[in-house]
């Protein structure tokens, strides 16, 4: 931030950037570890393990053909149609496709461990958990997807970009 000779200071034009892929990592291993110890402690302190139900994945579904549906209606107005976002539109996409990502990232990692903590089980839904949670875990990588593509829809060029 710089001063003006007013005494208010003015924003620099610094630069957002996209989202890394060793934040998205960091979230996604989180979640493998978090889902792959859910499956022993739920045992030891409930007695069972959770059900994963149609409904869990298809929810997840939803959501990343929502913010799908965010990203392609903001490409063609940014991109096709040249209009500009309001810049609080802008930023309410930015930091929407920002969290998408990473609790994409967090939830494709939960469901992934949980099923690989099934592997070997002889249980009697050891099978359906697992297949469930592996739809889950497609599920949340769509949305991290999803939002990284709403994520380069609010991309503009910079006046300096010039090619």
């Amino acid at each position: 931030m710089t001063e003006d000779p007013s005494g208010e200071e003015e924003p620099s034009g610094g630069h957002l950037r996209p989202t890394s892929a060793g934040a998205l990592t960091a979230w996604l291993v989180v979640g493998l570890v978090g889902g792959w110890l859910l499956h022993p402690i739920t045992e030891r302190w409930r007695g069972s393990a959770p059900v994963i139900a149609w409904s869990q994945p298809l929810a997840l579904f939803l959501g990343a053909a929502i913010v799908g549906a965010a990203a392609w209606s903001t490409w063609r107005s940014v991109h096709v149609h040249r209009q500009r976002l309001q810049p609080h539109q802008a930023v309410n996409r930015l930091v929407l496709a920002r969290a998408c990502a990473y609790v994409g990232a967090l939830v494709a990692g939960g469901y992934a461990g949980y099923a690989v903590s099934w592997l070997g089980v002889d249980a009697e839904l050891a099978a359906q958990r697992g297949w469930r949670s592996l739809a889950a875990a497609a599920a949340g990588v769509a949305i991290t997807i999803a939002a990284l593509l709403l994520e380069r829809a609010c991309r503009v060029r910079s006046e300096d970009d010039e090619t």
